[in-house]
């Protein structure tokens, strides 16, 4: 990993219309934690609860599920996914990152069980894990596209 992006404190988001996935991670030791759900109403947060976690965190680096239709073309939801990322980047000023998501709501819900047998799963659910995996697989291959 480059020494530029080992220093980075990354901020993932599972968009959804009703209810948004988060997760942080710390790029130095490839960490990735789900945060819990975010309300969203119609596919728009409470940008002034969602500034407060930004703050919170500190990100660095954000990046946002792109959800992608199987054949790679995109969707009313792929838009407002868009949309949310360059507001988010607009709002913040840090450097936001559209990154494919097919799969992880799948790969979400199976790590949600595991999550569940341990005992673990109380606050976390499905989409902050995708948010999550989101920042497990920039870590293996760091792309994304503009918003």
């Amino acid at each position: 990993m480059p020494d530029s992006m080992s220093h980075q404190m990354i901020m993932a988001f599972d968009f959804g219309t009703q209810k948004m996935g988060i997760a942080i991670g710390q790029a130095a030791i490839e960490s990735s934690t789900p945060l819990a759900l975010f309300p969203m109403k119609d596919g728009i947060p409470d940008w002034n609860q969602l500034l407060k976690i930004v703050k919170e965190w500190q990100p660095t680096l954000f990046l946002v599920g792109l959800p992608l239709n199987m054949d790679d073309s995109e969707s009313e939801l792929s838009a407002r996914a868009r949309k949310f990322a360059r507001r988010l980047r607009h709002q913040t000023n840090i450097t936001t990152w559209m990154v494919d998501e097919r799969l992880t709501t799948r790969e979400a819900r199976d790590e949600l069980e595991s999550y569940q047998e341990q005992g673990r799963a109380k606050k976390i659910a499905a989409d902050s894990i995708a948010a999550s995996l989101l920042i497990q697989s920039w870590y293996r291959a760091p792309q994304g596209v503009q918003p």
